[in-house]
């Protein structure tokens, strides 16, 4: 169907997660037998040695882009590479391997654009009442915003990847008004998520940073929204 462009990579963008990364591979590679590329955002740890030993594909970054910027980097590497679909997940272990199957089955059938792993019981009162104030003021088809369980199409990489979204602070609210305002298609699969063994979401940690999140994310949104 895809020629050249038939085979779909994880992309992993991680910052210190040697305690779960290869956990994280392992059974990635085991349970869908897909390519799994690592991006290492400068970690301080041992997250490389522990990718590499689970069979990921590891790219270091020379400075720390962020969890977006990586995911960027992983995304830009999966073009160059000639991959068809993309799809993003944590190192930390929060999203169901299993659930990669159903998310790509869903991308093949509907040939939708972005397809989000969707868990809205997760999360604090902070984070859902953030859900609901964003998704007013974008009109975004999406429950789940902060998602970044996702398959991204050939097309949806193409622009994702150009520099334009390069500047994008948080992954969620600005690279879906990007895909919006470039037509594409959404949907949404339903997902388990597994709670940080920390506890701690690392923007909904407190009200402080969800004060700041929810400013900076809808300067964004009212700029894009504007255009």
């Amino acid at each position: 169907m895809f020629g050249t462009k038939s085979k779909t990579l994880v992309v992993i963008p991680a910052f210190n997660e040697e305690l779960s990364v290869a956990a994280v591979v392992s059974e990635i590679r085991e349970r869908t037998g897909l390519d799994v590329l690592v991006v290492n955002d400068m970690s301080s740890d041992e997250t490389t040695d522990e990718a590499e030993s689970a069979g990921a594909t590891v790219l270091n970054l020379c400075c720390q882009l962020g969890a977006w910027g990586a995911t960027q980097t992983g995304i830009r590497y999966a073009l160059q590479k000639g991959y068809a679909r993309c799809v993003t997940c944590d190192a930390d272990g929060q999203h169901d391997v299993n659930a990669i199957s159903a998310l790509l089955a869903e991308s093949k059938a509907s040939n939708s654009d972005i397809v989000i792993g969707s868990c809205i019981s997760r999360g604090s009162a902070a984070r859902h009442i953030a859900w609901k104030y964003f998704k007013v003021i974008t009109g975004l088809p999406v429950n789940d915003l902060t998602s970044g369980f996702r398959v991204y199409s050939f097309r949806a990489m193409q622009k994702v990847a150009l520099s334009r979204a390069s500047i994008i602070d948080y992954q969620d609210i600005s690279v879906l008004l990007l895909l919006k305002s470039q037509k594409m298609t959404f949907k949404e699969v339903d997902v388990c998520m597994v709670a940080r063994e920390d506890g701690k979401s690392r923007i909904f940690n407190s009200w402080l940073a969800v004060a700041k999140y929810m400013m900076l994310s809808s300067i964004i949104a009212l700029c894009r929204i504007s255009k």
